[in-house]
């Protein structure tokens, strides 16, 4: 028996597709049987699965394991919830993998796969050997038998360890997905008080689309911080792997800046330490984590890449613009958005001023939103690449660590090549509007010497 996937579902870091389209119940068997046949010939016997809130995981799940046990891998239920409990499961059980099905952030139509194998990231090379087992049908065979393991309390028990003291009036928006039993528990034991938005699992999405990094999504959570006076107000998108913040006057917590809040206290305990952030980031926070005694690293966008760049590096924190954080610091090092919620609040508590104050004492600058405009997928790479050489033959200050990253005296812009997408990914920061104008105009003029024409995106 062979199996040919959609080869656009198999992604950088996961497997991804719509559900009914580019993706099934025949491919998630494939999966399972592709993904045991590593953990066996990597001498493995057992993974754990869990799965988000959208309508057709269960199913996927179904045939998932289907495909685990055929190829005589055991396998451990860990039920529905955000990602990063699955990855808490992979952590804390006798497993040699783990497996979440969920479509992440992405519209209700989509799901997708996470996988970690023997506590470390399954990505790139090895999601496009999955792809070569089914084609080959080279899978190993065998009968695995599957058990449950409860292990919510376990994990909401684990969040609270990260919690060390201080009491406010905070809202949650769990945006109707997997995260919202975990944050109703969560809240219960925390103390302060907690108004809480949209915990009831609905994979439809019917309140509002679960990504906080976009800001429109964030309406309802501004309107009960306005409403109740709250102290700030957290969101998390489908899966709970990435977060969302708001101060108490409703202005905005970008990634790049919940990151500066939540190394203060991180590099107080570990000075000198390294704190990781991707291309997209500010250079205020590259600035303020060399203010605040810790040597920042710029790397490469993608919660796989950064987890493998922290092990290597020995970083106790990073994060990513999209609202990945990944603490190494008293935890596992994966991307886990409840718990980074728990150290926020230890962090506000550590620093001792208000979210609001602390938002408020962060450097004014201009930026764009991130800037995504399509191209073919073969002329990607091949732009960025284009404007490199353009670019080094004038001079220019670049930074090649993930495309383009250009320094000039108004401020600094990125192009890059999408991993997962066929689009390229623009940004630009300033001090000021004028400042932000030329250095869109460089970047439109780079576009331009390629034959593209960046699309139309106001910045902010």
């Amino acid at each position: 028996m062979t199996h040919v996937f959609d080869p656009t579902s198999l992604r950088e870091y996961d497997i991804r597709g719509i559900v009914g389209k580019t993706l099934g119940p025949a491919d998630a068997t494939a999966i399972g049987r592709g993904f045991a046949t590593r953990v066996r010939r990597a001498g493995g016997t057992r993974v754990a699965v869990g799965y988000d809130g959208r309508t057709h995981s269960p199913e996927l799940e179904a045939a998932l394991i289907a495909g685990l046990t055929a190829s005589g891998v055991d396998v451990v239920r860990t039920g529905m919830g955000p990602t990063p409990q699955l990855y808490y499961a992979e952590a804390i059980l006798e497993v040699d993998g783990g497996i979440q099905i969920t479509g992440s952030h992405n519209p209700g139509n989509y799901n997708g796969f996470k996988m970690v194998l023997q506590h470390l990231p399954f990505f790139g090379a090895d999601i496009q050997d999955l792809g070569k087992l089914a084609e080959a049908g080279d899978w190993e065979e065998g009968e695995g038998v599957v058990t449950e393991a409860d292990i919510v309390d376990d994990y909401v028990g684990r969040l609270l360890a990260g919690y060390a003291g201080g009491a406010y009036r905070i809202g949650w928006d769990a945006g109707n997905g997997a995260a919202g039993p975990v944050i109703e528990k969560l809240t219960k034991l925390l103390p302060g008080e907690h108004h809480l938005l949209y915990t009831e699992v609905d994979g439809t999405f019917p309140n509002h689309h679960p990504d906080p990094t976009d800001e429109k999504n964030l309406a309802d959570l501004k309107r009960l911080v306005a409403d109740k006076q709250l102290d700030f107000g957290l969101a998390f998108d489908g899966d709970g792997d990435r977060i969302g913040a708001i101060d108490g006057q409703g202005r905005v917590i970008w990634g790049d800046q919940l990151l500066s809040i939540l190394a203060e206290p991180v590099l107080k305990e570990l000075p000198g330490a390294t704190i990781i952030a991707d291309v997209k980031a500010s250079q205020a926070l590259f600035d303020r984590v060399r203010e605040l005694g810790g040597e920042p690293l710029m790397w490469k966008t993608g919660h796989s890449l950064i987890k493998t760049k922290m092990k290597e590096t020995d970083a106790p924190l990073a994060g990513e613009m999209s609202g990945h954080i990944f603490f190494a610091h008293d935890y596992f090092g994966f991307d886990d958005a409840q718990y980074a919620a728990v150290r926020l609040i230890r962090a506000v508590h550590m620093i001792g001023k208000s979210m609001t104050e602390i938002r408020g004492a962060m450097p004014a600058l201009v930026n764009t939103p991130e800037m995504r405009f399509q191209v073919d997928e073969s002329r990607k790479f091949a732009v960025v690449e284009e404007v490199l050489d353009r670019l080094e033959q004038e001079g220019a200050d670049v930074n090649r660590t993930d495309g383009a990253r250009v320094n000039t005296p108004d401020g600094w812009w990125l192009l890059r090549a999408s991993n997962t997408q066929d689009v390229l990914v623009a940004r630009a920061e300033a001090k000021d509007q004028a400042a932000l104008d030329r250095l869109l105009a460089m970047i439109d003029a780079q576009l331009a010497a390629s034959g593209l024409v960046r699309g139309e995106q106001a910045a902010h």
